[in-house]
């Protein structure tokens, strides 16, 4: 296992009005041209026009990521401030109408819009997308069974999408609720190895159905354009350490599948079915739900199931040199998820004044304020340091 497995992050955001603390429906032509000049390459655009994308150079260690993300929050903050909006990072977002969002005028999301009509209108949501490169000499899809069992993990302490349509949804990840809605996405099928995968997807193509292979939106998949598997479970998070936490975990879960002999090799369909159960306790409750993990004849706690992961884990993630994810990913348990803080100034803030739409403002301008601000720098839980 190389300790600089390579890999690369792609983070969604909600421009928001800061004075009316909405999502934009339709931004200044000339503030999404300042957000794309400030990020170059690295500018994407997203299936609304009130959404912009960051989607990374490539990494070789945690702290490239913090630093580029860093970076490029603050330059994207800043290209919009001076048109009285704001950068929000989150699955959903509190006061975003989804009836009154323009898409965006290029042809393969106007396609999307054409061909799913409502399921992709309602589509207003952010998410946080790993890719970590994969040997060329692996099976990507044995890699990536390897790996699926332990998603609902990662999109627990991800949450932060409790309120849709203006209101509490009653989930932690709506997004995912609502991704649901969509073909293709979730769960993968269950694929043996990639030459099952490769057939499945030349199926859907040569009968109509899909026009190419990224079609296939699955939470976690074999990426097209670059050798890696790609996590698209989670949602995207407001602080920028919790994204950090996890993203280093999703890179070490792929670690730890390159070193086995036959990764993938133990997971099967009633693995799949525990995994889809998973998925829904995870997207209902986040890091309080309980989850069943194979073999065992009881639940386990979001920490206890993270127990677990560090003693699986320990060795590789040694050899990565990011033992200290175990310490960052039991800090959001302690400290709350985003969803987790969402909810609970939404309570009370609503206590307070009694009036639905200012709480959700409250709960804007703190996501606002949220994705702002730099990592948290305590010595224990700094990221490694990369290797000259």
């Amino acid at each position: 296992m190389d300790r600089q497995l390579r890999f690369g992050i792609e983070e969604e955001y909600f421009i928001t009005d800061l004075d009316t603390r909405r999502m934009t429906d339709k931004p200044p032509k000339a503030s999404i041209e300042a957000c794309e000049a400030a990020m170059g390459a690295c500018f994407a655009y997203e299936m609304f026009q009130g959404q912009i994308e960051v989607a990374s150079p490539i990494f070789t260690c945690m702290d490239e990521a913090g630093d580029y993300l860093v970076a490029a929050r603050k330059s994207l903050r800043r290209s919009l401030e001076s048109y009285d909006l704001g950068l929000l990072c989150a699955g959903s977002h509190p006061l975003a109408d989804w009836r009154v969002q323009q898409p965006t005028e290029q042809h393969h999301f106007l396609q999307l819009f054409a061909d799913y009509q409502r399921v992709a209108r309602r589509s207003l949501l952010c998410g946080l997308h790993v890719h970590v490169e994969i040997p060329s000499h692996l099976d990507r899809i044995q890699v990536m069974n390897e790996v699926l069992p332990w998603t609902p993990l990662l999109l627990a302490l991800s949450s932060s999408s409790p309120f849709w349509d203006g209101a509490d949804s009653g989930f932690m990840s709506y997004r995912q609720t609502a991704c649901d809605e969509w073909p293709r996405m979730g769960i993968p099928e269950f694929f043996e190895d990639t030459p099952a995968y490769d057939a499945y997807v030349a199926l859907l193509i040569r009968t109509g159905t899909i026009t190419q292979a990224s079609e296939c939106w699955w939470g976690l998949r074999p990426a097209c354009r670059y050798p890696t598997l790609e996590l698209r479970m989670t949602d995207a998070c407001p602080r920028l350490e919790d994204a950090l936490c996890i993203a280093s975990l999703f890179r070490l879960l792929v670690a730890y599948a390159i070193d086995q002999p036959r990764p993938g090799l133990a997971y099967s369909q009633t693995s799949r079915l525990i995994l889809k159960e998973n998925r829904w306790r995870a997207k209902r409750h986040g890091t309080q739900a309980s989850f069943i993990v194979e073999g065992y004849d009881r639940t386990f706690s979001a920490e206890q199931w993270l127990f677990l992961a560090q003693q699986i884990l320990g060795d590789t993630a040694r050899k990565l040199r990011v033992e200290n994810v175990f310490a960052q990913a039991r800090l959001i348990l302690r400290n709350g998820t985003s969803a987790d803080r969402q909810r609970d100034l939404y309570q009370r803030a609503l206590r307070s004044t009694g009036d639905v739409h200012a709480a959700l403002a409250e709960v804007v301008d703190q996501l606002l304020l949220e994705t702002s601000q730099e990592p948290c720098k305590s010595d224990d839980l700094q990221p490694a340091v990369c290797e000259t």
